[in-house]
């Protein structure tokens, strides 16, 4: 992960010349800053705050019209209609006109935060790099590590399950919260690892799908947990020997509504519809969400060196036409989370923040 972290630095610093011309702009309003403590002087602050990732990109303001001007890994939009974002920035939240950024207004520790999940309770998780998990309950965060049980404090992805469990993905191996807690300051965790069946310890992804089974996205080969075995997943399509060959580097697993499964990473954009497997983008893929028309969105690599490209695949009338893909956006610019939001706009981070497509318009959040 952290030859990731300094391979996006990198593409930051080179990419970070280029701006989405002709579009949407926020208009201003006045900002409330809280100045972030320089390197020089973290050593002097209280523990919890001079703790902090390297790598984290220091912002002075608190409240800000503008969105986040670095890397935007995920979002999720709560029930409460705010947009949550997890940043290189740290977390902030988007209430349809202001950005706060909850790590400098709460002072909490600096690091990347990577994925965001809000939970069927109204808690919202947020997973870093390097700090652990922070659980929002409304009114306070509460910051879960390897002191508290967790397997690793490197965060890659988090989900809730049917029955309420919460299951994090870290570089390190599996821990599942049961989701029985009375409250956010008891949580206790379950881990998993290669010694427990895992293929690999550094998770990408994880879903259950309508038959209770858990599929699991990792940096070596995809594997499917019924509970009781992990079990790697093959690939049939393309055979060696007799056996297939696993998928590697799978980083996004989604079940749509018809109940395929999705996976997007090192081997492209496949379908798996129980039976067969259906192949739809041979380059690199780093993210898939299926909106609620049906259609599934994903964001990609090209074969021209740093373009990268949105792609939305349209569902068609009958279910054994296959979909076809339509570009919404393409340009030097690495592209992570994908989200839809209750108007139907979607989402997507980049190496540059945060971006909205309303169906015609792309909006940056930029000044």
């Amino acid at each position: 992960m952290l030859k990731d972290l300094l391979i996006y630095t990198l593409l930051f610093i080179s990419l970070v010349i280029i701006s989405c011309k002709g579009q949407n702009r926020s208009a201003p309003i006045k900002e409330t800053t809280k100045k972030s403590p320089s390197v020089e002087s973290k050593k002097n602050l209280p523990k919890e705050i001079s703790d902090y990732d390297p790598y984290f990109v220091e912002s002075e303001p608190i409240e800000s019209a503008f969105g986040p001007k670095s890397i935007v890994r995920n979002m999720i939009q709560d029930k409460k209609g705010n947009i949550w974002i997890a940043s290189w920035e740290g977390i902030i939240r988007y209430d349809g006109t202001t950005f706060t950024n909850f790590t400098n207004k709460d002072s909490l520790r600096r690091y990347h935060v990577f994925c965001a999940l809000e939970d069927r309770k109204g808690n919202l998780w947020f997973g870093t790099i390097g700090g652990g998990i922070y659980v929002y309950d409304g009114a306070s965060f509460i910051n879960y590590t390897t002191k508290e049980g967790l397997v690793y404090d490197g965060i890659g992805c988090i989900s809730e399950d049917k029955s309420g469990k919460i299951w994090i993905g870290t570089q390190e191996g599996l821990s599942r919260y049961d989701g029985l807690a009375k409250d956010i300051k008891s949580i206790t965790f379950k881990n998993f690892t290669t010694k427990d069946g895992l293929s690999d310890n550094d998770i990408n992804s994880i879903i259950e799908d309508k038959n209770g089974q858990y599929w699991i996205g990792t940096r070596g080969a995809a594997c499917v947990y019924d509970g009781k075995t992990f079990s790697k997943f093959f690939n049939t399509a393309e055979v060696i020997k007799t056996a297939g060959r696993p998928f590697v580097n799978v980083r996004s697993i989604i079940e749509d509504k018809s109940g395929d499964i999705w996976l997007g990473g090192n081997d492209g954009l496949w379908r798996y519809d129980g039976k067969a497997f259906t192949n739809f983008n041979k380059n690199f893929v780093g993210y898939i969400y299926e909106d609620k028309a049906g259609n599934i969105w994903t964001n990609s690599a090209s074969a021209s060196p740093q373009i990268w490209i949105l792609s939305r695949y349209d569902k068609r009338p009958l279910a054994y036409e296959q979909p076809t893909a339509t570009i919404i956006k393409e340009e030097m610019d690495m592209f992570f989370g994908i989200m839809e939001d209750k108007s139907g706009n979607i989402w997507w981070g980049s190496l540059n923040g945060i971006h909205r497509f309303d169906g015609t318009t792309f909006t940056d959040f930029q000044q």
